[in-house]
């Protein structure tokens, strides 16, 4: 295992799911966060109309280049949201925390974001894993939402998931190996005997969530399309955070009661 595995991997951590509260939802119904907690996931939720969706994507077009140009990479714009506006303004977008709220509840922290980003002929893929697993936090209550930048489909690599693995606890896995060309570290071992792969196409600006503990992955892009999403960790302020996994952290909705979580500031727009 990476080092970074290893050390997370001998942190004290309770690795479960806790299921969601279904009665008295705000914006989803009773029906889908019984979905969610069957199946570990909800999709196709549109939180942005078509010009929100073009000046997401432009804006996003512009940090893209700038780390490319930087010798970065398309995967390299992880845990920015303190230092760009428009990663800021997508962790707090109300659309999208009102889906949120209903499923942690009124006190949301966004503590991380990452563009995934896949250019086309990208031949990089993401493994079967679990969020959870790469993760310094405890209890595994983070609720990831995928925002779809472009269009994401089947032929560009669009997320796909193992329904109902989420209620299987912590799996076993191993590290990847270069066949396998992921994105990642980490592959789930024989994951599809927990269910058959859904495939999550979403149109730009619309999101899908998922439990930190669903197994998911993508394939590789074989299309002359780009495909890009940002992902938005949203948790309740009961999650602890190691290290200084909490030092970049907006409190997007509501309080934090312990503390524990910073609160950064909108940076000035980049």
């Amino acid at each position: 295992m990476s080092e970074h595995d290893v050390k997370v991997s001998q942190l004290e951590r309770d690795l479960r799911f806790f299921p969601v509260p279904t009665a008295g939802p705000k914006r989803l119904s009773t029906d889908e966060l019984c979905f969610f907690n069957e199946h570990g996931y909800l999709s196709g939720f549109r939180v942005f109309n078509g010009n929100e969706v073009k000046q997401n994507r432009l804006k996003s077009d512009a940090l893209l280049e700038k780390f490319i140009k930087e010798g970065k990479g398309s995967y390299a714009i992880d845990r920015y949201q303190d230092r760009f506006a428009t990663i800021y303004d997508l962790a707090v977008a109300p659309s999208i925390l009102d889906i949120v709220e209903d499923i942690i509840g009124p006190n949301i922290i966004c503590w991380a974001t990452h563009y995934f980003c896949k250019m086309p002929g990208d031949d990089m893929g993401v493994s079967w894993h679990q969020d959870c697993s790469y993760w310094a936090l405890t209890p595994s209550k983070t609720v990831t939402v995928w925002l779809a930048i472009d269009d994401a489909d089947r032929e560009n690599g669009c997320m796909r998931v193992i329904p109902g693995s989420h209620l299987h606890g912590h799996l076993s896995f191993k590290e990847s190996d270069s066949s396998e060309h992921n994105v990642l570290t980490q592959t789930v071992l024989e994951a599809e005997q927990f269910g058959k792969p859904v495939d999550i196409e979403l149109k730009a600006g619309e999101i899908s969530l998922h439990s930190d503990l669903l197994v998911h992955g993508s394939l590789p892009n074989r299309s002359k399309r780009r495909r890009c999403g940002l992902t938005l960790r949203y948790c309740p302020p009961d999650v602890h955070a190691y290290w200084d996994w909490n030092k970049v952290s907006i409190i997007a909705r509501g309080v934090d009661p312990t503390g524990h979580w910073a609160n950064v500031e909108k940076p000035e727009e980049q």
